[in-house]
Parts: structure tokens; sequence; C-alpha cells
């Protein structure tokens, strides 16, 4: 195996990994440690307060949620110049930040790939990815690119969790657990019904973030009164583990194409089983009637809740490990990272070029 310079530039409005929820600086710091492990040089472009055995370049000194920030923006303009400067030092330069970087990734040529890790089906963004067919970005479910078709894909990579982050519960707990964030796209209102046709105890763990505060108070919050539902808010990852390993299922009822949905695996990685319903990768990541239920309906989802014990808890976590390991993920990212270095001419310029460019 080639070592390998890496850059992994992070959002800096969670730590890596974050404090409490954050699936892509989850994801940026399982990746950054994982390829640490595998033997690659690696640099962290994130905020001060992350942990990473990774170098460790610091645009502020605390995420951008913790230190209430009025300006985001200056912060990334900040970040995107020290990756500039820095930019000479790497064989590759990934990207977590969206697009955020095309334009002067595009002008320098530097060597960069993007992960794109958040909703796709924005109008918005089809003129963007249009203008830069060249900019390689990588998607994190086949599904997350049905709409962007004409990006340049370089690949899919699948999240991937440690091995040893979670251990496999035993469901011992009388409940169906909804984890995550309070979101109309969520759809908690649709986990609080599926929980009561079943008559079966619902735990709700999830932020609720400014933007959907709102939405919280007027739809969801009069739902909580409920002799069947147990509201606890945002969760440490110790907790989220003995919430998950209790469990008898989770419920992911989503009503929006879901890029790939971190919970899934995490609930897999615990031995529990997946009850969701049928949207964007979903289909990707639950075997149906294996590791879950895959579902169109209030109906379907009460049925399969009642007969969730019927799935094997070992093959769940069984699952996890053969598909959804940080290793694996890693692994994946490098052959991308090899394809696109190796391949002449290529969007992506070589090590060489770039240096002889930034001279």
């Amino acid at each position: 195996m080639t070592k390998l310079k890496i850059a992994q530039v992070a959002p800096l409005f969670e730590s890596v990994p974050p404090k409490l929820y954050g699936g892509t600086e989850r994801i940026v710091s399982y990746l950054t440690e994982a390829l640490v492990g595998m033997g690659h040089d690696v640099t962290l472009f994130a905020s001060g307060d992350s942990i990473t055995k990774a170098r460790l370049k610091p645009i502020v000194n605390r995420a951008l949620r913790l230190s209430r920030c009025v300006d985001p923006m200056a912060a990334q303009v900040v970040q995107l110049q020290e990756v500039i400067e820095s930019a000479k030092e790497f064989d590759i330069i990934h990207f977590h930040t969206d697009y955020f970087h095309f334009p002067i990734s595009q002008l320098l040529r530097l060597p960069t790939v993007t992960t794109l890790h958040g909703r796709l089906d924005l109008p918005e963004l089809g003129p963007v990815y249009a203008k830069f067919l060249t900019m390689p970005v990588i998607s994190i479910s086949d599904a997350q690119r049905l709409h962007l078709p004409k990006a340049y894909w370089a690949g899919t990579v699948y999240h991937g969790l440690p091995m040893g982050l979670y251990r496999m519960g035993k469901g011992k707990g009388d409940y169906a657990l909804f984890l995550g964030r309070i979101s109309p796209e969520k759809r908690p209102d649709r986990a609080i019904e599926i929980a009561r046709k079943a008559n079966m105890r619902l735990v709700i763990a999830a932020k609720v973030d400014a933007a959907d505060r709102q939405y919280y108070e007027q739809q969801i919050s009069p739902l909580l009164h409920q002799p069947h539902v147990e509201f606890i808010g945002e969760v440490s990852e110790d907790i989220k583990e003995h919430l998950l390993g209790n469990a008898k299922a989770l419920l992911f009822p989503i009503d929006w194409p879901e890029p790939f949905g971190l919970v899934m695996i995490e609930s897999l990685a615990c031995g529990t089983p997946v009850v969701a319903y049928g949207k964007g990768s979903v289909p990707e990541i639950i075997t149906h009637r294996k590791t879950g239920y895959i579902v169109n309906s209030l109906d379907q989802a009460a049925d399969a809740l009642r007969h969730v014990e019927t799935l094997s808890r070992d093959t769940c976590r069984q699952e996890f490990e053969n598909r959804f390991s940080a290793h694996r993920m890693a692994g994946d990212y490098v052959k991308i990272y090899e394809k696109l270095l190796s391949e002449d001419p290529s969007p992506v310029s070589s090590l060489r070029t770039v240096k002889k460019q930034m001279a």
C-alpha cells in the first residue's frame, strides 16, 4: 500500500468528533482515525476542540455551534485559505464541506475529492454541479446520486463505524426508539403513532435545532403527553449505546430522500433491527426481513414492530461487521484516492503538478 499524504477538511459547526449530535463530523473522525491506523499521513482541518491522532490544523478555538458564532462564513473562508496555503503538502485534499471550495479548487487545480453528506434534491444545486463538472464527488449511497446524475461521481462509499464503538445489546427494554433529530423529514409524529398502534412504549432521544423549534412546539410537543411516549432530548454516545442496545427496534419513519442515515448502522451495531420507510438509502442499508422491515404505511410499520423480535440480533450485528466498519470505509476511500491520482488527464492534478503550479 502506498502511503498517502491526505488532508481531511471538516465542517466547523461541530468538533471532530462532535460532543453530541453531528453525523458528518462523526464520520470525518472515524475516517481520519482509520486512515491514520492504516499508516497514512493525515492532516485534519477542523475546530480546535477536535480530538484526533492525525495532525490537527485548528481553524477556530471551539466548534461554531458551541461558540454562538454569528457569521460562520468568516471561519469557512479562513479554513479554505489555510487549505490553499498548505495544498502542496498533500497528495489529495478530501473536503466534507459541500461545494464551497469548488471555484478556487478548480482554478488552482488542487488535488481534491468531495464527499457530499447532505440532501441533493434541492433545485438550487443543479446549476452548481452543472458548472463544475470536473470536480470529483463521492456519494454516501447510490440513491443520493439520483438527483444529480450529471455530476462527476468518483464512487459511492457507505459510512462506517469503529468495530468497538458499540457493543451488541440484548433488546431487553420494553420500548422502540426514535433517535437523532426532531424535524419534519424525520417524522417523529409517525414514530409516535406507529408505537401507539403497536401498543409499545416509545423513547424519543433527539435534539431540536433552532430551525425546527417551531415545528417541535406546534406539531410534536403536544404529542409527547401521551402515556406511551418518553422524550429525553439529545443524548451522549454512552447513553445512545444503552438506548439502542436495549431497544426492541429503531423506528426510522422518514419522509425524505435520506442520503444515508447513520443511526441505522449504529442500531445494527447494537444488534437492534430497524423498522424504516423505504425512502432514499434505506433499501441499500436495511435488508428486509433480515436486519429490519422496510415499510410504506403506518399499519405496515406497526405490524412490523409487533413482530420485530422474530429477527436475529446476531444477524444485525454481523451485517454491521461485514458491511459498515470504519476500516472498510477507509479502504474504499483510499481506492478512490488512488484511482483519481492515477488518472491522466484527470480533474485531480498530480502532486507534482500542484507543487509546480504553486511554487
